[in-house]
């Protein structure tokens, strides 16, 4: 009886993107100028086009009307990267790790708050359970702006802030933004 060696075993799981190869694919995506110029903008709301991520994930290029923003939000499990394309956007976030679930308000503390300011060019990316609200404080300048998460979005939850008291809202599921 002959036994034949062991095959080394080959591994077809391609691992997820980090959070710096999701910057890196925002600022790669931010920079092709006919994309960006490619995005419908409307006066009143928000446009967005859904663009094909690295690694299964999801991207999206969004337009920004003059006065507009997203409220509080987080992104659950995912991790996730921005980029301002044109104009400039505000981003203010909390640095607090907060609870994924079980809880409809909390108080913050003073120190948690964060603001940046991300003209053109300028990015970021964020770990799990991030909270923020993007703004496009212009007057007048349509912002556009380049989003990559991954897992995809399984949700977001939407909160509602008075001082330090940070409210759940309520919970979306991709069904009610696709």
């Amino acid at each position: 009886m002959s036994v034949s060696p062991a095959l080394p075993s080959v591994s077809t799981a391609v691992a997820p993107p980090t959070q710096a190869e999701l910057l890196d694919f925002v600022r790669r995506t931010a920079a092709d100028t006919e994309l960006i110029d490619s995005l419908p903008l409307d006066p009143e709301g928000r446009t967005w086009v859904r663009l094909e991520g690295p690694g299964g994930s999801e991207a999206w290029l969004i337009g920004w009307p003059p006065g507009t923003g997203t409220g509080w939000h987080d992104h659950a499990e995912s991790v996730g990267a921005f980029i301002t394309a044109a104009g400039e956007l505000r981003e203010n976030s909390l640095a607090a790790r907060l609870p994924a679930d079980g809880w409809k308000t909390l108080e913050l503390s003073d120190d948690v708050d964060r603001e940046r300011r991300l003209p053109a060019g300028k990015g970021r990316s964020f770990g799990q359970h991030h909270v923020h609200e993007v703004l496009n404080e212009s007057t007048e300048v349509h912002a556009i702006s380049v989003h990559a998460y991954y897992p995809p979005l399984p949700q977001i939850r939407r909160y509602s802030r008075t001082g330090p008291i940070l409210r759940l809202e309520h919970v979306e599921r991709p069904e009610d933004w696709q």
